[in-house]
């Protein structure tokens, strides 16, 4: 008896320290501040690199999280007015590094333009980007939490940022008290998102409409939509995958000598489209009704689009994974396509494999000169000296994160996420909101017919959104070309 009581007495007294052990510190708020002077389409520009954190705070007023950011703002007087663009990247899980590094910021790292190079080892190069947005508008790079140098503090949990509907929460409220620090309400705001952050930057926009302190974005840019998931996921009985995935196989045969040879990228894209629209969206849905012969007939025009042997896709039973897409084309090379890049060519050990064995090529190629860029270019440039890594990606938030589009008590069933709906309400309650949606012809995770198939289906106000195509992936910029396309096509929509 008196065991159990000394036992039932350790318990009492260990209760408190281990709640005090789960609570994290508040640390003092970091921030660096630089001056640096540029020019940015031919305009000269002096400006200031703000890098560092900002508390968000719970109900109560108490801090639980610190949230990085860098912002670049033009040095000049009556900034009250002058356009502010908010920029993350995707995953769930992915710090801001890729836009920042890649294409928007006032350095940038240089990889192969053809896709062809593995960036190898250090050393990289790191550029000046004479195409960078400062002439137009500030900029502020945003890593939500559980990337960059973001994290939780205090009573902050990770589950109250993983998730579809905290995640969004948590980035708006950043930019609320951003926009209120620095006296820009009366700014023009803009969103740039990549591939999940393009279902974020529709989820923000929403909330931002909400919460006693309306605020109405002009402008998204949507780089490698990704707002509604049934045509972005290849998964077996997801029948729109099969359907809006077709394009980009086409688009990306062509590219590697497979098919469509003879005629231009665009002709045989559009030739794609018609044939989905006309011919295999209807089959799809027919599916064992479809008698044989009609069966091998739309085999042979899946072969003349994709590049695939009939058989195989008879096999297949005229549904081809993108996944086994990627292995299959150049199989007889012994080459794998990238998923983010279909331009990129990966050579595995395993020829037999269904799937790729090494991860995506277009990431690896390039992820390791985007790390290095961003570690050197803080430190070096923004004097930025932090005692903790930066994350560029975090797996652990993939696997915990809340696809849940409602509560935690509220009833719902399992679907998949689509915030296309709630962007053309977005758009119908601002007159002003404008879209540009930039697509990668090579993009094999978000294709652009997919793009065209959300927009055209969700009750989105289409004289306000512009559809643009690039010869590169997923991360279109990383081809030169494509690179100065993109910013000349987010100029025009700034500017007009």
């Amino acid at each position: 008896m008196k065991k159990t009581l000394l036992f039932l007495a350790a318990i009492v007294l260990a209760t408190p320290v281990f709640a005090q052990e789960t609570e994290k510190p508040i640390p003092d708020l970091i921030s660096f501040e630089t001056s640096h002077q540029g020019t940015f389409n031919k305009v000269n520009i002096s400006y200031k690199a703000i890098s560092g954190e900002t508390f968000l705070r719970n109900h109560e007023g108490e801090p639980v999280a610190a949230l990085w950011s860098t912002a670049y703002l033009k040095n000049e007087q009556g900034q009250s007015k002058r356009p502010v663009t908010f920029v993350f990247n995707g995953g769930p899980g992915s710090a801001s590094v890729w836009l920042h590094m890649g294409v928007l910021g006032p350095k940038i790292v240089q990889v192969d333009s053809d896709a062809k190079e593995d960036d190898g080892a250090a050393p990289y190069p790191l550029i000046h980007n004479d195409l960078a947005l400062l002439d137009l508008t500030d900029l502020v790079f945003i890593d939500p939490i559980g990337t960059g140098y973001s994290k939780v503090i205090g009573k902050g949990k990770e589950e109250d940022f993983w998730g579809l509907t905290e995640d969004s929460k948590s980035i708006a409220q950043f930019i609320r008290m951003w926009i209120t620090q620095h006296q820009r309400w009366q700014s023009p705001k803009y969103i740039i998102g990549e591939s999940f952050g393009t279902t974020r930057a529709a989820a923000v926009t929403a909330d931002l409409e909400k919460g006693g302190q309306s605020m109405a974005m002009n402008g998204l840019i949507l780089i490698s939509q990704a707002l509604d998931y049934q045509g972005s996921t290849s998964e077996h009985d997801i029948i729109p995958s099969y359907f809006t995935y077709l394009p980009s196989m086409a688009a990306t045969a062509w590219y590697h000598g497979k098919a469509g040879q003879g005629k231009t990228l665009k002709d045989f894209a559009e030739e794609a489209r018609q044939f989905a629209y006309n011919e295999y969206i209807s089959a799809l849905y027919k599916g064992n009704l479809l008698p044989d012969g009609e069966k091998k007939k739309l085999a042979e025009r899946l072969a003349y689009f994709t590049g695939l042997n009939t058989n195989y896709i008879l096999r297949s039973d005229n549904r081809i994974l993108m996944s086994r897409y990627q292995k299959e084309l150049m199989r007889e090379e012994g080459l794998t396509l990238g998923r983010l890049d279909g331009r990129y060519l990966g050579s595995e050990g395993d020829w037999a494999a269904a799937n790729p064995t090494l991860g995506d090529v277009a990431s690896y190629a390039i992820d390791a000169a985007y790390t290095a860029a961003l570690q050197s270019y803080f430190a070096q440039e923004l004097k930025t000296i932090v005692d903790r890594p930066y994350l560029t990606s975090n797996g652990n938030i993939g696997q915990k994160w809340n696809w849940r589009p409602v509560s935690k008590d509220s009833y719902w069933e399992p679907a998949f996420v689509n915030v296309a709906r709630g962007l053309g309400e977005s758009m119908r309650r601002n007159k002003d909101l404008k879209i540009l949606v930039a697509n990668g012809y090579y993009d094999l995770i978000t294709p652009f017919f997919d793009a065209e198939y959300t927009f055209a289906r969700h009750d989105i106000p289409m004289e306000r959104v512009k559809m643009t195509y690039y010869e590169g992936g997923h991360m279109m910029y990383n081809h030169r070309p494509d690179f100065e396309k993109l910013m000349a096509d987010i100029r025009d929509f700034l500017s007009n």
